[in-house]
């Protein structure tokens, strides 16, 4: 079908374009909208429907306004319950750990090659290397180029892509059920046989220099990079964004980029997530025919130091001129294992982490000062930071961060009330099953459960944990987690017109950095 689709569409002449919209681009087929400044003159109120009258006919003559059903509206159904993917795993000879979820009602499969070294395996002089290697995998193998690479997914109709995160670095795989034996032959070649040639690996250096530009230009990443400096410190990992710094992406070699994929891709050290139309039997001899012979080593899963941030508070950034100020309330909360993990979840959909929590009704619906401010946990294999981050007008800046610390506050000094509490427990069960939607979806949440050595069931248990998360276990993490005296602020924006207003709230002195996070 796919090959009709296209010849159809080669087939489409200036003509028939040009046909199709006199047919349907007509002038009386458009709505107009104009925005016309000043008061608006709505014209008189819009009259109240008559009722009903006895032996007329139409639409509405059915219609009794009196009876009890239309006076309230419906009330929902009983809540749906659900099971959510557990998976079964074995090992191969050399220590890959093989995890499977059959899932059959698409001819799909998606896998992920996931290896237990992220930024947090970065030496503290190169912050974004294990980013710059990941990128690296998919620029050639000992007998694939990287347009032999991209030209065979493309016409297995797959994909293919690799990156790193705080903890893991992933080669990702989606393919159709048809291809996938094909498509798996290729990520085996990349993950086992790198080749980092030396073109591509300036071709890389130059975008990534690339995109750190960029990186400058935006205040919400420049914020996120900022506050990573001032949370962890820069001998941290954690310390820096993932494209690290401009110095390391000059001063990183070939060889840097070798060493980082001989220390950590190895097989002790990674696992095969597949989820799809594909069983168990035919997984294991896929596993074991591609990466059987893959040398069996095992590396020693990174753990980064104690963090030793800046002991300020508050941070700015300049950025004159700036309309808006992005801003960051930022401190180090819990690893990914902690056992608060439900309650503190709940407690941050009460306090930002939806549309209709307090933050955001407080800063964006009720006082108009930001178009959204949310908050969020990043769980890390160690503790990772709690933030609420948005961007404000300028003027209001000091006003928002008082408003931020005030719902902080009100978050530990009373406990939810019980709408309130069901209303966040319902958005973190009811949204779980939207992360098991498609496959590629099931084997990034089951890589969780092998990246932070979770339990097997861990996800199917989840939702009644959830369920079982009360207002004092809320209020008990809010107190926990959520400390005002060890809350940073940071800011990026006109520092002429901020900074006054912050140092109004009584954060301490100012620490001022440049647009990489860096202390001039």
């Amino acid at each position: 079908y796919l090959a009709k689709d296209i010849e159809r569409l080669r087939r489409v002449s200036a003509a028939d374009v040009r046909r199709v919209a006199q047919a349907y681009l007509q002038p009386n087929a458009r709505v107009i909208v104009s925005g016309v400044p000043g008061k608006p003159d709505l014209g008189p109120d819009v009259p109240t429907p008559l009722p009903p009258q006895a032996g007329k006919t139409g639409p509405a003559a059915g219609i009794n306004r009196d009876e009890a059903w239309r006076r309230a509206p419906p009330k929902p159904g009983p809540a749906p319950r659900f099971a959510l993917p557990q998976g079964e795993s074995f090992k191969l000879p050399n220590g890959l750990t093989v995890i499977h979820y059959p899932n059959p009602g698409l001819p799909l499969v998606a896998a992920e090659l996931v290896v237990k070294s992220g930024s947090d395996a970065n030496p503290s002089d190169q912050p974004g290397l294990a980013g710059y290697t990941a990128q690296m995998l998919e620029e050639g193998t000992a007998t694939r180029s990287a347009p032999r690479i991209a030209d065979e997914i493309a016409q297995l109709g797959a994909f293919l892509g690799s990156s790193a995160s705080t903890d893991a670095s992933t080669v990702s795989l989606l393919a159709l059920r048809s291809t996938f034996p094909q498509a798996l032959d290729v990520l085996a070649d990349v993950v086992q046989h790198p080749a980092f040639p030396t073109a591509e690996v300036e071709r890389q250096r130059a975008a990534r220099l690339g995109e750190l530009t960029q990186q400058r230009d935006d205040p919400a990443l420049v914020a996120a990079v900022a506050a990573a400096g001032a949370l962890y410190g820069h001998d941290h990992p954690y310390g820096y964004g993932q494209l690290g710094t401009e110095q390391a992406i000059r001063m990183t070699t070939r060889e840097d980029l070798v060493r980082f994929w001989r220390r950590h891709y190895l097989p002790g050290n990674a696992a095969l997530i597949v989820s799809g139309d594909i069983t168990l039997d035919e997984l294991r001899a896929l596993a074991s025919a591609r990466f059987g012979g893959w040398e069996r080593a095992d590396a020693a899963v990174t753990s980064p130091g104690d963090p030793e941030g800046s002991k300020a508070r508050l941070v700015v950034v300049d950025k004159p001129g700036a309309p808006q100020t992005a801003l960051r309330v930022t401190t180090v909360a819990a690893a990914r294992r902690t056992p608060d993990y439900p309650a503190m979840q709940v407690m941050n959909a009460a306090l930002g982490g939806l549309f209709s929590s307090r933050i955001n009704l407080n800063l964006r619906e009720e006082k108009g000062y930001s178009y959204g401010v949310f908050s969020a946990f990043r769980y890390d294999r160690t503790p990772g930071p709690f933030t609420i981050a948005g961007s404000v007008r300028t003027d209001v800046t000091g006003p928002s961060v008082a408003e931020i610390f005030r719902e902080v506050n009100g978050m530990r000094d009373k406990p939810l009330p019980g709408p309130e509490l069901a209303g966040a427990r319902d958005s973190q069960v009811y949204s779980l099953p939207g992360q098991f939607e498609a496959n590629n979806g099931i084997v990034a949440s089951l890589a969780d459960t092998y990246v932070f050595d979770l339990p097997a069931d861990y996800w199917r248990t989840l939702p009644d944990r959830f369920r079982a998360v009360t207002a004092a276990q809320v209020q008990a993490a809010a107190q926990t987690w959520l400390k005002p005296e060890r809350l940073k602020v940071i800011a990026v924006g006109d520092r002429a017109k901020i900074l006054p207003q912050l140092q109004k709230l009584g954060l301490g002195q100012p620490e001022l950095r440049d647009t990489d996070g860096q202390l001039p």
